[in-house]
């Protein structure tokens, strides 16, 4: 099964997981705040402290002993051209967060060239804080001659603040790289304006169809040159090629003589698309697909991509996965895919995006690893890092993480004693809540009776206290003393205080609560797309 869902740095996991040349297509859109001052970007950071762990979503890079140790073995390991780019960025940079970006991006795109195939591409979306060095970073790995496009992505639009005393940033930038001279190009086509066929110079041959007369002088002049009606030219074609294509009728003239090649027109088909895309909206607050992702793209812009430089099942691999725009349209367009994020709040996201858009399930249909499967692995990543292993319980549940959300840092925020929540309707517009806790070390009596008065607080209907511990009997016996919460709606009683064990969750317990309504911004249903774009050949 090639569908597969990392949890963890992508570094790593690349390196010890993802063969070589076993990826047709990457996309990575890595963590850069182009808001950020460059003054900020460009300071130098001196001394050992230790930065906290780098989160996908947190925008934060630090030149600190981590990346000092990743640019050494760069300078050691990586390939020569390589290890004299990133000595000769250091120079330019000098030691801050910005050198720590591009050392860590170095590394990572070493081992994406190493996994991808030699008719494989790759494309870096970034916007203009670091493009420029990234470009020489690409140029170094990839090869210059392997640069196939810079593409402007129109994220938004035009901004009308008065105060600002620049041109307006509206644009992201997606380079385009193969990994050879031969790569999968399927060509897009823009649809055409309902004006299109008044603008062009149009000819209805005698067969009936129409055709867009072409320039037949070669650009440059590096076609071979020769008298053709009277006009001296370099031309696109051979003299063999010019009469071939007069003798079946497809070469007119102008007025004063020029041959003009005739090419079918299709009329509901626009030109080929450049390499400026402004027909591409963001995800905006009414857009269907918005999850609520700090830097969710649009699935059409992901579509493209994939539609153009992958075929049928070839394996499609996101380095920097976050909500899972691009494995979401991968799997529609029927590709494979692999997704790689260091936070199980993404993954989480992730999976419950796979399940709302395409039904599919875990272990049957793709894997996830990286994730604790039993208590023991649940045990570690709490003593690796505990709000990992709260956002990873809460999603045992599909809860809410409060207190350190989607555009969080991993660091608990004002919760008010709540880890997570959930709702779910009762009578008319009114809505019942369940709050959740989550405790990774020992624990006591005296934390149900702190989750009671937070309910009290809240006014919630129920309340769950999820363990990696066994329950003492006085917990249980606070729980039961708690009393129960009665649904009219549903005409039942619920346990108003419930204990779950991680144990429990694993071995597949579920809260007793009325049906839930989701907590995150579900995915609209989509059918996986069974045809695909037409098979081309490359443009090497």
């Amino acid at each position: 099964m090639t569908n597969k869902l990392y949890y963890g740095d992508n570094l790593d996991i690349l390196q010890k997981h993802i063969a070589r040349e076993s990826v047709d297509l990457i996309y990575l859109d890595p963590p850069f705040n182009s808001n950020r001052s460059y003054n900020v970007l460009f300071k130098d950071e001196s001394g050992l402290d230790s930065a906290a762990q780098i989160k996908a979503f947190e925008d934060t890079w630090h030149w600190d002993a981590s990346a000092r140790d990743t640019y050494d073995a760069l300078i050691h390991d990586a390939p020569d051209r390589v290890a004299t780019a990133i000595s000769a960025l250091r120079t330019i940079v000098g030691d801050n967060q910005m050198l720590a970006y591009l050392v860590m991006m170095t590394a990572r795109l070493v081992e994406l060239h190493r996994v991808l195939k030699p008719t494989g591409s790759l494309y870096l979306h970034c916007d203009p804080t670091a493009s420029h060095y990234l470009k020489m970073i690409l140029d170094t790995i990839f090869g210059a001659q392997n640069f196939r496009n810079e593409i402007i992505w129109k994220r938004t639009s035009a901004h009308n603040d008065q105060n600002i005393t620049r041109y307006g940033a509206i644009h992201d930038i997606i380079f385009f790289y193969s990994k050879s001279n031969t790569w999968t190009f399927n060509k897009i086509y823009t649809e055409r304006e309902e004006n299109a066929p008044k603008t062009h110079d149009l000819y209805k041959h005698s067969d009936g169809n129409l055709y867009r007369k072409g320039d037949c002088t070669a650009p440059g002049g590096r076609g071979p040159k020769y008298e053709w009606n009277g006009h001296t030219r370099n031309w696109r074609f051979t003299q063999e090629e010019a009469k071939r294509l007069e003798a079946e009728g497809l070469i007119v003239y102008s007025k004063n003589g020029m041959p003009r090649v005739l090419r079918p027109v299709e009329l509901t088909r626009g030109s080929q698309l450049q390499d400026m895309w402004t027909d591409i909206d963001p995800p905006n607050s009414g857009s269907s697909e918005i999850l609520g992702y700090p830097t969710q793209k649009p699935v059409a812009l992901l579509e493209r991509i994939i539609a153009a430089s992958s075929n049928p099942d070839d394996v499609v691999l996101d380095p920097f996965a976050g909500c899972g725009t691009t494995i979401s349209a991968a799997q529609k367009l029927g590709r494979q895919w692999v997704g790689i994020d260091i936070t199980h709040l993404s993954v989480s996201l992730l999976v419950y995006r796979l399940q709302d858009m395409f039904g599919l399930k875990k272990k049957a249909d793709y894997v996830v690893i990286g994730e604790p499967e039993d208590v023991g692995g649940a045990r570690s990543l709490a003593a690796e890092d505990r709000y990992q292993f709260q956002w990873w319980a809460l999603s045992l549940v599909r809860a809410k993480p409060l207190g350190g959300d989607v555009g969080g840092k991993g660091k608990k925020g004002s919760d008010k004693g709540i880890d997570g929540a959930l709702n779910f309707q009762e009578k008319g517009s009114k809505l019942g809540r369940v709050l959740v806790q989550v405790k990774s070390g020992k624990v006591k009596s005296g934390y149900v009776r702190d989750l009671v008065g937070t309910m009290d607080r809240e006014k919630a209907a129920v309340g769950v206290f999820i363990t990696l511990e066994e329950a003492t009997s006085d917990m249980r016996k606070e729980a039961a003393s708690a009393g129960v919460y009665r649904s009219e709606t549903w005409d039942k009683n619920y346990p108003r205080i419930q204990i779950l064990t991680i144990a429990d969750l694993l071995s597949g317990k579920e809260i007793d609560m009325p049906p839930r309504l989701s907590m995150f911004k579900q995915a609209e249903r989509v059918q996986a797309e069974v045809d695909a774009p037409p098979r081309l050949p490359g443009l090497g």
